[in-house]
């Protein structure tokens, strides 16, 4: 038996009942933090399962209205678009990245003459869905280049913002390029389309199955470390947002997402921008497969999503999202 006086403060007593915990909880999560990424296929009538990611697919154009409608009444304020393009539409310059019927362009419009300004959209600006070499940018001699790929990333942006585009979002880490699209999108007369910039994207082992979604995965011959981050690095994000918010980011994007929750917090403590994280495809699939071999119980999303939420993320790109949502509402 244990003898002696217990302290004066108990730190137990308020984790005693559910309402109780409730009431003292530090963090909440709702489906307005929440940002559901969508797959793009062409044709009509298809929804297309992808085997390294169980449960999410690609959709034709004329599927996303049934999609979009479960995203709404769910109460998910965002989706963003991500095409897989046929390979006999790529080409080493990315030029189907300028083609106003892509899948990404049709996408908008779709969206925005059925569903209005009831969702927002968020669309990536990067060359790696419609380059034969995978890449975000253009080639050089095997390097990626930075300024010609600036160039072609502009009229991109611009191209997504004449659609209906809400949300620009770079993700190719070329340098300079949130200052440049703001100039060209402000030029052009689009100053209230938002840009939410990969800030911070590491060159990341978690890409995988979104590599394969896209039809990238194979055309990959090698690794973007020469320009995504050196997942090494800390202080290098902090430089990176730093110059991002100087040249007109309004929102600045952490990828991956649970393996930086480090960086996530840095930045939010340094920074007052809304900093939104991505819950990648690779920890998307782990956590279903960890689920599917019952080693973890489905419990285990809320809490992956909950440590975002905990380490200052204002926002939560999730392909668990629409899933969530709805179990927040029972």
């Amino acid at each position: 038996m244990i003898t002696g006086k217990y302290p004066s403060l108990r730190l137990r007593r308020t984790r005693k009942y559910d309402w109780s915990r409730r009431l003292v909880q530090e963090n909440n999560l709702s489906s307005s933090d929440l940002i559901y990424p969508i797959f793009l296929i062409e044709g009509k009538n298809r929804k297309q399962t992808i085997k390294s990611m169980p449960g999410i697919y690609r959709y034709s154009i004329d599927q996303l209205g049934i999609i979009i409608n479960s995203v709404i009444k769910h109460k998910i304020p965002m989706v963003a678009l991500f095409p897989s393009t046929p390979n006999s539409k790529k080409d080493k310059f990315g030029k189907e990245a300028l083609n106003e019927n892509n899948l990404v362009c049709k996408a908008i419009r779709f969206i925005k003459k059925r569903f209005k300004n009831n969702i927002g959209i968020m669309s990536d600006v990067a060359l790696d869905p419609y380059t034969s070499h995978g890449h975000d940018g253009l080639l050089k001699k095997n390097y990626v280049i930075n300024d010609e790929t600036n160039d072609v990333l502009i009229k991109q942006a611009l191209i997504q913002a004449q659609m209906g585009c809400d949300v620009i979002a770079p993700s190719d880490m070329m340098d300079g390029r949130v200052g440049k699209i703001r100039k060209y999108l402000d030029k052009n007369k689009y100053h209230d389309v938002q840009i939410l910039s990969y800030a911070v994207k590491y060159a990341s082992n978690f890409y995988g199955p979104f590599r394969d979604a896209v039809g990238s995965k194979k055309s990959l011959k090698s690794n973007k470390k020469n320009y995504q981050m050196d997942f090494t690095n800390s202080n290098e994000s902090l430089r990176e947002v730093a110059l991002d918010i100087k040249e007109g980011a309004d929102m600045v994007m952490i990828k991956p997402g649970m393996p930086y929750l480090d960086i996530i917090q840095k930045v939010k403590e340094h920074f007052k921008i809304p900093v939104l994280a991505y819950q990648v495809s690779g920890e998307y699939s782990l956590i279903k497969k960890g689920i599917r071999d019952k080693l973890i119980n489905e419990e285990a999303i809320i809490e992956s999503l909950m440590c975002f939420k905990r380490a200052g993320a204002s926002a939560i790109v999730s392909y668990f999202s629409l899933d969530i949502a709805k179990k927040l509402e029972s």
